[in-house]
């Protein structure tokens, strides 16, 4: 795992204390991307499992998590696909 995909991880541990966690850098597969060129990747696809989830709208728990990264956005993050469920 990539040490940008362990921050990530460690930020959504935190957070949300999920049961299940999975992130997954992707950068490499945007290697041509003009952004990924100038951040260095930054592509990651998040599996969460969590209970504050629960009874939260797709769009909403796509928000918390959001909310939850929003430094890794900075300079850690240029692409977030999300998959989340309570």
């Amino acid at each position: 795992m990539s040490e940008r995909a362990k921050r990530i991880e460690a930020v959504l541990m935190q957070v949300f204390s999920p049961s299940e966690l999975r992130v997954e850098d992707e950068s490499w597969k945007h290697a041509e991307h003009a952004a990924a060129k100038a951040s260095g990747g930054g592509h990651f696809i998040v599996y969460i499992t969590a209970p504050a989830f629960a009874g939260q709208s797709r769009v909403a728990c796509h928000r918390l998590i959001n909310q939850a990264l929003r430094e890794e956005f900075v300079s850690n993050i240029h692409a977030l696909s999300i998959h989340a469920k309570a």
